[in-house]
């Protein structure tokens, strides 16, 4: 029978308790394994028990309850001496912290969890053969008599249990049996001895008012003598926080906006006080040479009226021009506080992270045979609780790869001179601009040797490239997709996954890696991410009298560069920068935006250049102006456009401009992309078709044969498949740039086909083209929601729409 809690707010209340006492617990014990005799630690991992326990116990889940109140048991043992904390008992305790956590979520959630309670328990009781408990508890660990197992079928003494406020020992059982196992595959009957399991069979009777009562049980009755009860944390709902926050970044905007509407009282104010200087001087000339006169008298009484008409529009427009000073002060004011008091909500500790970690690098050094000792520096550092969700996965990766390749076994370490027990530290610390989380390890470094040669197996790379990469650019290509020097697979690594997990999920949260490395004493990954993740500190260019924003934390500097500065290298533009070579390339051609050339006299003038740098990598970016730099509210993209190249999102500027906002490690990769290499940054050339390789995905011969020759007579290399599970089997085997695909096939659709491609991480980036019969706007939507960057209707098929198609996309 599933365990469910169908009260939502108790549920909600469970889980959040539940999980924080579970996590507590077996940090707990990690630091008993070390320091056994710590009382401070034994008892307050004895109270998260207890409080568990007794939880679990009042909302009905009673397995949960025996779990937690058999723990406890053992607890009591260690601190009373009766039992030592070995490792064994540690992954004893360890296996029922997985068991219970579950359980945990079968209760939430209401999806078993395939958890056998007799199994956990008999393991946790130190059966001399329990069935074996693995770290994650199966979803269904068949039971002896093919049922699932559950404390009610536990042949045991049951005897009631009262709870005696005020004393901690009063609900501690006896030594319970050990359920070994007989050969016939039945549990034995309890004997007479002290071996009795003790179940709870009735609620706890309401202690009396002289009573205490304690944690989890029930609350606390206040004494005169006592301390008044406050408070002093409070958990609020994500999804409140979410929107206090896009609220924020309204009002930041709407500040940005009455900061213009200010701009437009000044114009207003500047033209009266012309207008008023203007009236004045032709009111002097007006008298010197009508004086006398009828109509010099009428038309002195317009002057006259006309000028109480400008002293009245001087002394308003003034007055609203301090009133709105005053606003805008207060609403900045009021803003900012707002923006930084609910920033402040979504800040948690990253040792709520880091916590995650020091069970599984024990598990691990253990399996590897190996001796490390995680260190962790800066838990208090206080981060964005998204970093730490997006964080959690990619750390788990740096911190595995450390130990199967960075570490070596203690013989090695010991004849390189080193210490044994090798040192793994993980650490956090907090800049003006980012946040920024390291994990070094003192094992054996990279080899950079090997990291070459695999990049050159895997094509990364080109022979003629290796002399122009930098230390730094070698070391990053372990961040590529699939990337692995390692020879052989094992279960922690060696299949070329992990590390561009990391990549994937730093570029999401805008931020960056950085590897450093020195041969035989260690490595070191540092991510760099953004404070906020709801509002960026951008750079505001124009191109062709169009905005667009670049965030601050990727430039360098700007300046302006004469055309002189530009020379030549290998063929490509290229400036020096802080005595560095740096390739330069017009963000106007980066982003495909025609008649971009420039004009003779723009030839001869200097021109603005923003040097932005995404890790080792640099780029010199020509635009036609520097506007501004402010902050903005970033805006998620929408499934239509969440693949495109070179585009992080977008914003709406104070003037109600939609404003895009780019991506520098994406400008990069087009830059190299136009080139093939993974050298330093070039500018793109004109010759965008040469060498270009396109995947045709077609099952009619005829159609086939057709766009075969269109593409290969305007220059193009041409792989065709016959339905889409061909085309991708080549897709894996041929260096690919675009991809144009039919629908309807057999095998895998074209649909299909371009889901696949978007699943993988190193095709991410290749275009798709669908050219097919199906014309519908829901078939274009598909078309789009699968991953496509183009749609062709046959019916509008023409050579130059395919070919001007993939000019643009590749």
């Amino acid at each position: 029978m599933v365990m469910w809690i169908d009260d939502d707010e108790l549920r909600d209340l469970f889980k959040t308790s539940s999980e924080e006492r579970l996590q507590n617990i077996d940090a707990g014990l990690l630091h008993l394994e070390k320091q056994p005799d710590d009382e401070t630690v034994i008892d307050a991992i004895m109270r998260d028990a207890h409080s568990l326990k007794g939880d679990s116990n009042m909302l009905g889940l009673k397995d949960i309850g025996t779990l937690a109140h058999q723990v406890e048991h053992i607890l009591k043992a260690v601190q009373d001496k009766s039992q030592a904390m070995t490792p064994d008992l540690c992954d004893r305790l360890s296996h029922a912290l997985a068991a219970m956590a579950q359980m945990v979520q079968e209760s939430v959630t209401g999806e078993a969890c395939g958890v056998n309670t007799f199994y956990v328990l008999a393991e946790l009781m130190g059966a001399s053969d329990p069935p074996a408990v693995p770290e994650a508890i199966p979803p269904s660990t068949p039971p002896l008599n093919g049922e699932v197992g559950t404390i009610e079928e536990l042949p045991v003494e049951v005897e009631a249990e009262p709870r005696i406020s005020g004393s901690q020992d009063a609900d501690i059982p006896q030594e319970p049996l050990d359920p070994s196992l007989n050969g016939n595959g039945t549990v034995p009957q309890p004997t007479p001895t002290p071996a009795s399991i003790t179940l709870e069979t009735k609620p706890a009777s309401p202690p009396k008012p002289s009573e205490s009562v304690d944690e989890g049980e029930g609350l606390a009755l206040a004494t005169p003598g006592q301390r008044a009860y406050h408070i002093e944390t409070i958990r609020v709902p994500t999804q409140n926080l979410d929107s206090l926050m896009t609220h924020a970044g309204e009002l930041t905007v709407t500040k940005i906006r009455v900061a213009h509407r200010l701009a437009e009282i000044e114009s207003i104010t500047t033209l009266w006080e012309e207008w008023n200087r203007d009236f004045f001087v032709n009111r002097f000339l007006f008298d010197e040479s009508k004086k006398g006169g009828q109509q010099g008298q009428q038309l002195q009484t317009f002057y006259n009226r006309a000028e109480s008409y400008l002293q009245k529009l001087g002394t308003v427009s003034d007055r609203l021009r301090s009133a709105l000073y005053e606003d805008i002060t207060r609403l900045e004011m009021i803003s900012d506080e707002l923006e930084e008091g609910i920033r402040t909500l979504r800040l948690l500790p990253l040792s709520t992270l880091f916590s995650f970690f020091p069970r599984m690098v024990r598990d691990l050094a253990r399996q590897e045979q190996k001796q490390v000792e995680l260190v962790i520096e800066g838990g208090e550092t206080q981060a964005d609780k998204r970093i730490l969700e997006e964080m959690r996965d990619p750390l788990m990766h740096m911190i595995r790869n450390a130990i199967d390749h960075g570490v070596e076994l203690p013989a090695r370490r010991r004849q390189a001179g080193k210490p044994e027990t090798a040192t793994i530290t993980l650490r956090s610390y907090k800049t003006p601009s980012s946040i920024v989380i390291e994990v070094e390890d003192d094992g054996k470094g990279l080899d950079t040797d090997a990291i070459k040669e695999t990049a050159m197996r895997r094509g990364l790379l080109r022979g003629e490239d290796i002399d122009t990469l930098t230390e730094g650019q070698i070391q990053n290509l372990i961040l590529q997709p699939g990337f692995s020097t390692c020879s052989m697979v094992t279960e922690i690594s060696g299949r070329g996954v992990g590390l561009d997990v990391l990549q994937t999920n730093v570029e999401r949260l805008k931020g960056r890696i950085e590897v450093e490395s020195t041969p035989g004493q260690g490595c070191l990954l540092r991510v760099s991410l953004g404070t906020t993740l709801t509002t960026a500190h951008v750079m505001i260019v124009a191109i062709q009298g169009r905005n667009y924003a670049i965030p601050v934390e990727y430039v360098q500097t700007a300046y302006l560069v004469a055309p002189g500065d530009i020379f030549t290298i290998e063929g490509r533009e290229t400036i020096v920068y802080d005595q560095q070579p740096v390739s330069v390339a017009k963000l106007a051609d980066l982003l495909e935006i025609s008649g971009s050339s420039l004009s003779s006299g723009q030839k001869q003038q200097r021109m603005p250049c923003i040097i932005v740098r995404a890790g080792t990598d640099r780029l010199g970016l020509f635009v036609d102006d520097l506007v501004d730099e402010q902050d903005v509210v970033l805006k998620p993209q929408s499934q239509l456009l969440k693949r495109v190249r070179n585009i992080s999102g977008a914003t709406i500027l104070g003037t109600g401009d939609v404003c895009m906002v780019l991506n520098p490690q994406d400008l990069i990769q087009s830059v190299r992309r136009k080139r093939g290499t993974l050298t330093t940054p070039i500018a793109p050339t004109s010759s965008t078709q040469q060498h270009n390789i396109i995947l045709l995905v077609e099952d009619s011969i005829a159609t086939r044969t057709q766009e075969k020759r269109i593409l290969e007579a305007a220059g193009y290399g041409v792989i065709t498949a016959v339905d889409g599970l061909d085309g991708f089997h080549k897709l894996q085997n041929h260096p690919i740039d675009a991809v144009v695909s039919d629908v309807q096939m057999p095998n895998l659709d074209g649909l299909g086909l371009t889901a696949r491609i978007r699943q993988h991480q190193e095709y991410n980036e290749i275009p798709v083209i669908l050219v097919t019969t199906l014309a519908s706007d829901d078939d274009r939507r598909r078309g789009a929601e699968a991953g496509a960057n183009a749609y062709i209707t046959k019916g509008n098929f023409s050579q130059d729409l395919l070919l001007d198609t993939l000019q643009r996309l590749i």
